[in-house]
Formats: C-alpha cells, structure tokens, sequence
C-alpha cells in the first residue's frame, strides 16, 4: 500500500525505519588462561517495505526487534567479534537478504576497550576499562552496496603550548584579548567514511585502520602550530586522507575546551610566568568548530549533525 492507494488521505508516509537500540554485548574469547574481550553497544535499525504496518497496523512485513536483539547475541557468538565493523557488516548482511521486506539495515556500534591488568602470575583473565575514546562504527547496507563510516567520541587531548588566537575580527561586542601562547584543548568526536562499497573489492584491515586513523589524528593535533583551532581540525583530517588510502572523507566536531588564565593580582601574585600558570577550565560555553574534509574529487555523505537520527 502507498500514498497512491489513498487520493483522499492529506498525509502520507515518509522515511521510516525501526530496530532494536542499544543491544549490550560482551564477548569474552578464552584462550585456554588467557581471555580476551569484546564490549559493544549495538544498535539496529531496518527499513523497507513498511507502510503496511503504519497504514493498518498489520504487521506481516514486521520481523519483532527482540529477534533483531537475539540475532544480536546468536551471532556474537556464532561468528565471534573480529572487529566492532565486521560484526556490523554480518548483521547487515543478515537482515536485509533473509527478509524480503527490509532493503536497507544500519547498524550502529560503540566500542568500550578494556586492558588487561598485568599480573606477577599466570592468570590473563583481569581487565580495566579503558577510559580514553569510546569507538564507533555505523554499517549501511541496501543488498548491493556498503557504507562503512568510523569514529571515535569522548577523545580529549590538549597543547599546553604552540597555539595563538589573534587577528580576528573586532566589534563593540568584542571582549577577548588576543592570545600569542594560549592552551589549546578540545574533546575530539570524528567520524570517516571508507571507500570500501562492494563485497567485490577488498575490505580494509578494520583495526589496523583504526589504530592508524587514530594515530594520525592525535600527530597531526600534536605537531600543528595552530594559529586557530578550525588549521588545526584541517591538519588533523588532511594528514588521515594522505596516510590512509581506504578513507575518503573525514568529519570533526571540536569543542574548544577554553582554558583561561585566573586573575590572581587582588593576591598580589604574576600568574603567566616563565615558570607556569594557572587557568580556570570552562566547561560552557564552549566554542564549537565542525568541518569535514574530503578526498579530492569525492562527494561528502557523512551527515552534517551527528547526531542519533
């Protein structure tokens, strides 16, 4: 049934999609006293031949999201957790070619990483979580073609020097005085979109690729000079097109964590001295720089907001 069947009907159905959100999954592999561990959140959402359900309620084309949420389980393990991508790419795979009604399937995963506590015995069976980033990945999947995008959130680095703020344009709203040694501090949330489309090509190493983007990532915050934090966002994203052939566009969302130097002459004390200084860390307002940066000649499709929808 389609908005055609009812000339008469004002309204009719636009995008639509369902799931089962925020699925817990931990996998632990045991390798005879050494354990290894999984820790995704995983979250479903199923498109396709839906109107029906919305129409008249019938659900006939309608696969229950608690069989979405125990596919979730029987796979992890069934096929095990390689990568947070892969373990998306067999759900995808799963849902949309054994039903006919779903032609698209979207998977979203976080990753929580834990360490193993190193310990004088044998045991290899103790872990703690890893406070870092939380990673991501969301899998797209309509039957004939992928799209893999990757990320990270929560990932907060900061230069304690090598980064001024001058030169801007001043009204008579304009305050801030400008800065030639500045902390520059910010909680990266990025997300990358791989080239990898067609189960024809070679899929990417999914978590050397992670490991490397992450790597230049933080080279390219710690070695940029930054005059601004937008140069510095372009440097992180241009150094990851240029070292990893399997990405072709990169998106960050920068909250400039500003850090302002403490008035302490009521106290009779020079803060910025050769020696060090104090700030006061602000956490809102915050300035908050977003870009995406692409490879040459390719079109950006990762969304503008980043947020659940």
């Amino acid at each position: 049934m389609t908005a055609h069947s009812h000339p008469a009907r004002p309204a009719f159905l636009g995008q639509n999609q369902y799931g089962k959100a925020e699925n817990r999954v931990v996998r632990i592999t045991r390798d005879g006293a050494t354990h290894h561990i999984k820790d995704l959140n995983v979250s479903v959402s199923l498109s396709g031949d839906m109107d029906e359900v919305h129409y008249s309620g019938s659900n006939a084309n309608v696969l229950p999201t608690d069989t979405t949420k125990n596919t979730v389980y029987a796979f992890a393990k069934e096929y095990g957790i390689d990568s947070a991508e892969q373990f998306g790419i067999h759900l995808a795979r799963h849902f949309v070619t054994s039903q006919e009604p779903i032609r698209t399937a979207r998977i979203r995963i976080e990753e929580y990483t834990w360490e193993r506590i190193e310990t004088p015995g044998e045991d290899e069976h103790s872990f703690v979580r890893k406070g870092q980033e939380t990673r991501l990945a969301q899998i797209t999947y309509d039957g004939s073609s992928w799209e893999v995008v990757s990320g990270l959130k929560d990932l907060t680095v900061m230069n304690s020097t090598n980064s001024e703020f001058w030169g801007y344009v001043k009204d008579k709203y304009t305050t801030l005085p400008e800065a030639h040694d500045r902390v520059l501090a910010t909680e990266v949330s990025s997300r990358w979109r791989f080239n990898w489309t067609d189960d024809a090509q070679q899929a990417p190493a999914w978590e050397e690729s992670y490991a490397q983007v992450k790597h230049h990532m933080l080279q390219a915050f710690a070695q940029t000079y930054s005059l601004s934090l937008q140069q510095t966002l372009y440097a992180m994203g241009s150094r990851i097109i240029d070292h990893r052939g399997e990405i072709d566009e990169v998106r960050f969302s920068l909250p400039n964590k500003h850090h302002f130097l403490v008035d302490l002459k009521p106290f009779g004390l020079k803060n910025d001295t050769a020696d060090g200084a104090v700030y006061y860390a602000a956490d809102r307002p915050y300035g908050l720089i977003e870009a995406t940066v692409l490879r040459d000649g390719c079109e950006a499709r990762v969304p503008v907001d980043l947020t659940n929808l």
